[in-house]
């Protein structure tokens, strides 16, 4: 795990940790409303790695991708794609 991603993940567990319920549960409305602006640009930001991959010569594999980013394989097509969904409402794939 990155450093950055555990020191954001430490702040999380603080969040949880705050005694108050009403204080914790601004802080977590707070954190909430962030993430929420954030996630589009994140993900934005994540499939643009993944696309400037696919774009080079010869493209960087599927697997190697999800290596890189520590996904699984499917996750990497999915965000080829641009679908970031739950695999259960993941659009099938048609039939040639």
């Amino acid at each position: 795990m990155t450093e950055e991603a555990q020191r954001v993940i430490e702040a999380m567990n603080a969040v949880e940790a705050i005694a108050d319920p009403e204080v914790r549960a601004r802080a977590i409305g707070e954190v909430l409303a962030d993430q929420a602006a954030r996630a589009q640009r994140w993900r934005e930001d994540r499939r643009a790695v993944v696309l400037e991959m696919r774009a080079q010569e010869p493209p960087v594999s599927y697997r190697k991708i999800a290596a890189t980013l520590g996904v699984s394989l499917r996750t990497v097509q999915d965000i080829e794609v641009g679908y970031s969904g739950s695999g259960k409402n993941r659009p099938r794939k048609e039939e040639s």
